[in-house]
């Protein structure tokens, strides 16, 4: 075989074959897109998320070998998924949703508890997760571009953010060989955006469209390439990687 046909199989094989993928929050949006993605490039995927319903629904959908409904807020029921999943070799973590509130509106346990709980939940994962990671395995997360400009509201997710990040660049170097990244995305066109912005959703993305850079909105798609990207490039960890169509760019 030459040097380029060893490149096109290279190339055209699945990035994921034969690995074993578990997607936190995989029922709906990012996460359903990374477990539909994981799975079409070869990965056995099992998913998990809190309506059994849609749940159910994106089991099927994504053909994963298993599924469970739980909050992943609850440490218990969250090792007890893994140790029926057993070996994995990527876990990609979608669950949880971020508080907006102005100050005056804003409900302060809620706001330390949502803050608390991504933390938590990073943490958790990382005590839970590496032990059980093949060679080269690793966890991404997601995060956000959009509290990077401080505005009325975005306290709390701010606050999220910068804790997330910082949490993850420093458990790369204590999970070690096993692999933790970031992905801060800014406005993605999910279910998750349309709940958030309700009739205001047309007009953002409208907005979006004419001024990102990229002309367009992003979709769930172009972060799961990124994530799928993440899990096979073995040189990365503690990294954090912006997915805004360039947004930040924009005055």
């Amino acid at each position: 075989m030459t040097s380029d046909e060893v490149q096109s199989a290279q190339t055209s094989a699945p990035r994921l074959d034969g690995r074993r993928v578990v997607v936190l929050g995989g029922s709906s949006g990012i996460g359903f897109a990374v477990a539909r993605l994981a799975r079409q490039e070869g990965a056995d995927v099992a998913i998990t998320g809190r309506d059994v319903t849609r749940l159910a629904a994106a089991t099927e959908r994504v053909g994963a070998f298993a599924s469970e409904a739980f909050d992943v807020a609850d440490h218990a029921a969250l090792e007890a998924f893994f140790d029926k999943v057993g070996a994995v070799d990527h876990a990609f973590v979608a669950a949880g949703a971020p508080y907006y509130a102005r100050l005056a509106d804003m409900d302060v346990q809620e706001a330390v508890a949502s803050v608390a709980n991504a933390v938590g939940l990073m943490i958790g994962l990382a005590r839970i997760v590496p032990a059980r990671l093949s060679s080269g395995g690793s966890m991404v997360f997601m995060s956000g571009t959009g509290p990077r400009r401080p505005a009325p509201g975005m306290t709390v997710i701010a606050a999220m953010a910068a804790a997330t990040t910082a949490a993850a660049a420093n458990l790369a170097l204590e999970i070690a060989p096993a692999r933790i990244n970031t992905i801060a995305a800014g406005f993605v066109d999910t279910e998750l955006s349309a709940r958030l912005l309700g009739p205001g959703l047309d007009a953002r993305r409208k907005e979006l469209e004419s001024t990102l850079p990229i002309g367009r909105v992003v979709q769930p798609e172009d972060v799961a390439s990124l994530a799928v990207h993440l899990m096979g490039n073995t040189a990365v960890t503690g990294a954090v990687f912006d997915i805004d169509g360039g947004q930040q760019l924009v005055p």
